[in-house]
């Protein structure tokens, strides 16, 4: 039986101060790693967990079974349920290349409109929203740069576009992910019953979402300047307010974990309708002429460089071959034909996947003016296959979220909840905290309802049982290092708020009192800049919003979903995402380049969100909070 553990906020000389010095050393070994010494995000993680043991067991005074046993069952809860989803959303993802249907998805796309700025909302934002929405971790990157470069972008303004686009959705990736690990870390941090993944998924549902209609106009600013806002206006209004609409019904009404599905669905049949009603008074050639940052860039995509792994934990690679035509045929989708290309300069290769380049779109990429694509028109039985996917995942979501099935999923035996086997530890008023309890929803988690949409799909898209396997195997060993590193960040943030580290932390802040809701944003903008996740950001600040928001007579929710939100704005500068699109346009090592486009509009649109949680800390917006 190990000894009980009372935490205590001031164990340095009684000050507050003095122990928020060695509070903070854990995260600041993160911090430092991460961004100065670029070290790879798994190992800054091992290292930074150790940093807290520590701290921990050297300054808190808690017992190193206690600090151990809080580890072990933050890197626990990192794998179920967190990566529990990650792992098999990926996997469905990559059920649709093994089968081709990845392909016929992106064709069907491409057939929408030939305005590369519209294109750019429809693949960029759109479609990036809905491989976020499965997957998350850089994939959305990775694979709408390498279709955006089939398109004819160019190489640094594709990597623009992909990463400015993979702002709005990211609060709710990979099923709500962020959301379901904000929940839990702050669940108990405060006595608030609001600090839960439906509530908290609601409030966020109500800042993302007037994030999502500016989004696209920036979009087209980047691709096309002030020209392309002035002609494409109404296509880019009508993806934000829809998108924005989507994720604000179905986060408040229907379900956080499906909010990007349902908000990038929705978003894609209003701009397809749309542009069946409405063109661009004139849709000017912006195809690539020449490669940005120098002669050889292009040449460079798919040539190998590509597959090296990026500077942190969740990567993406793509690669593959360069050279002249080509029919490329996917063995286990039964020989089905991809893309005819010819080019007198040769085309490049693209796919994409998590960790490993794995291989996506299965063909090869053109890139530059002159070339000739002769892209096949697919069966409407075949194109409605490349979306069953997402369908699938609608209606076995939907059907588990209804009430009375909900209910009885959150009941034994589906769902068992126990106490961490010997962790005992009180929080600063006393009783036990909510965290050392463990939920293990095995049947109703977003992952295992996962797991039974890809077999569903892999039924769907005909995919063989032996290739369906054998992709699953692949996603793990893809994902090898993003598991390692969510895991050690999860099992970071448990040691940090059960030792008591984030609760000085937060006494430190509530010291800035109102002010502090203007900076929130910000330091969940910091969060993600550095780690690259959202989800990591959530874990390591989440409970230091709401203890510092309880301390500071603001609101807890308000706060902890300012976190999220600010916190995709940080996911474009990251150096993870910087790695993604830096490889993916045959740039690897000129990342400062592509960081130059788009820092600004990161700071731009954190100033916005600054302001707008500002706002709704004030009786202007704060009907906006769920009560």
């Amino acid at each position: 039986m190990f000894e009980q553990f009372p935490i205590v906020t001031d164990p340095v000389a009684g000050s507050v101060a003095l122990s928020a010095i060695f509070a903070s050393l854990p995260l600041l070994t993160l911090f430092v790693l991460l961004g100065a010494l670029r070290m790879r995000a798994w190992l800054a993680g091992l290292i930074s967990l150790g940093v807290a043991l520590v701290v921990a067991v050297a300054v808190y005074s808690m017992p190193a079974g206690q600090a151990l046993l809080s580890a072990s069952e933050g890197a626990a809860f990192g794998f179920f349920p967190i990566l529990w989803i990650v792992i098999n959303a990926i996997w469905v993802y990559n059920l649709t290349v093994v089968s081709g249907h990845f392909d016929v998805l992106r064709r069907s796309m491409e057939r929408v409109s030939p305005d590369m700025r519209i294109q750019a909302i429809i693949v960029a934002f759109c479609f990036g929203a809905l491989l976020e929405a499965l997957a998350g971790f850089g994939t959305p990157v990775a694979v709408t740069v390498v279709m955006l470069m089939a398109l004819g972008f160019q190489p640094l303004r594709a990597a623009a576009v992909a990463l400015i686009a993979n702002t709005a959705p990211v609060a709710y990736g990979a099923l709500a992910t962020p959301i379901v690990t904000l929940g839990t870390v702050t669940s108990g941090a405060v006595a608030d019953p609001r600090l839960n993944t439906d509530t908290l998924g609601a409030m966020v549902g109500r800042q993302t979402p007037i994030l999502a209609v500016v989004v696209p106009l920036v979009l087209v600013a980047v691709v096309d300047g002030r020209r392309g806002v002035r002609q494409t206006w109404p296509v880019a209004l009508v993806a934000g307010l829809t998108f924005g609409a989507g994720q604000f019904v179905a986060s408040n009404y229907v379900s956080v974990p499906l909010t990007d599905i349902i908000a990038a669905l929705v978003s894609a049949a209003a701009v397809i309708l749309l542009l069946r009603v409405w063109r661009p008074s004139e849709s000017p050639d912006l195809h690539a002429t020449a490669p940005e940052g120098g002669p050889d860039r292009v040449a460079d995509v798919g040539g190998g460089r590509a597959g090296e792994p990026s500077t942190g934990g969740e990567q993406v690679g793509v690669g593959g071959p360069a050279g002249g035509s080509a029919e490329v045929r996917d063995p286990s989708a039964g020989g089905r034909p991809d893309v005819r290309q010819s080019s007198a300069g040769g085309s490049t290769g693209g796919s994409a996947g998590v960790g490993d380049p794995a291989e996506v779109g299965g063909g090869r990429v053109p890139v530059g003016a002159g070339m000739a694509t002769e892209v096949r028109r697919d069966p409407p039985v075949e194109v409605f296959r490349a979306y069953a996917p997402y369908l699938i995942i609608i209606v076995i979501f939907s059907i588990a979220n209804l009430g009375p099935v909900k209910e009885a999923l959150a009941r034994e035996p589906w769902t068992v909840v126990f106490p961490w086997p010997g962790l005992d530890v009180l929080g600063a008023n006393g009783k036990p905290l909510s965290s050392t309890n463990f939920t293990f929803g095995w049947l109703p988690a977003a992952g295992t309802l996962m797991i039974l949409a890809g077999i569903v799909t892999a039924l769907v898209l005909r995919v063989r049982p032996g290739a369906a396997i054998r992709a699953y195997g692949r996603t793990y060993v893809e994902l090898r290092h993003a598991i390692v590193t969510v895991m050690a960040v999860l099992a970071l943030a448990y040691v940090l708020n059960q030792s008591g580290q984030t609760a000085t932390l937060g006494e430190l802040f509530a010291q800035a009192g109102a002010v502090f809701v203007f900076l929130s944003s910000i330091l969940g903008w910091i969060g993600v800049a550095v780690t690259g996740s959202d989800t990591s950001s959530n874990a390591l600040f989440g409970a230091l919003q709401v203890q510092t928001a309880a301390q500071a007579g603001l609101d807890p929710v308000l706060l902890a979903a300012a976190n999220s939100s600010g916190g995709v704005l940080g996911k474009m500068i990251s150096p993870q995402n910087l790695a993604i699109a830096a490889s993916a346009v045959g740039m690897a090592g000129n990342e400062g380049d592509i960081f130059r486009r788009v820092v600004g509009w990161s700071l731009v649109l954190l100033l916005f969100m600054c302001v707008l949680v500002t706002l709704q800390g004030t009786p202007v917006l704060d009907g906006m909070v769920p009560r």
